[in-house]
């Protein structure tokens, strides 16, 4: 968060080493890792390597976890804005689909991370230029936002 993206990417990329020394090649905290490392990239707008260090977790968490599992739903969650920041927003909706199908099952229905799933469609939609999918999308978080949220909330 403070822009010291390589700093960033050194000590994640040392935690990812200390991990593959004591833990097992799928267990989930590695996934977690991996997904740090691309979560560096993709602010620094490095959207290849981003997506190829979230697709690393994607395939431990899916050996690893139940299928339903929230941390699913955040890795494609994180896929799904790696596509949009690349431009291919038919990856993007499915992507976010693919987390807010999971979502819907594992978590309460006015989750704030359901919210989230909303404004990531609305982000897609607004970049496609369907303002009445968009403003709808918007909509819907917001309105789980007001439900889930206590009123002073930024």
């Amino acid at each position: 968060n403070q822009g010291d993206y390589e700093q960033a990417l050194k000590s994640h990329e040392k935690s990812l080493e200390i991990k593959l020394i004591s833990l097992p090649p799928n267990h989930p905290d590695n996934a977690t890792t991996y997904n740090n490392i691309g979560l560096v990239y993709f602010d620094q707008g490095d959207y290849e390597k981003a997506l190829k260090s979230c697709e690393k977790p994607l395939e431990i968490q899916l050996i690893s976890l139940p299928p339903n599992h929230p941390d699913i739903a955040t890795t494609y969650n994180t896929i799904g804005a790696v596509y949009r920041n690349q431009g291919d927003y038919e990856k993007a909706l499915k992507s976010h689909e693919k987390s807010l199908e999971i979502q819907l099952i594992s978590l309460p229905p006015n989750h704030p991370y359901i919210a989230a799933s909303y404004n990531n469609f609305g982000s897609v939609y607004r970049n496609q230029g369907d303002y009445e999918k968009t403003l709808k999308s918007y909509e819907k978080s917001l309105e789980i936002k007001l439900i889930s949220l206590p009123p002073n909330h930024p």
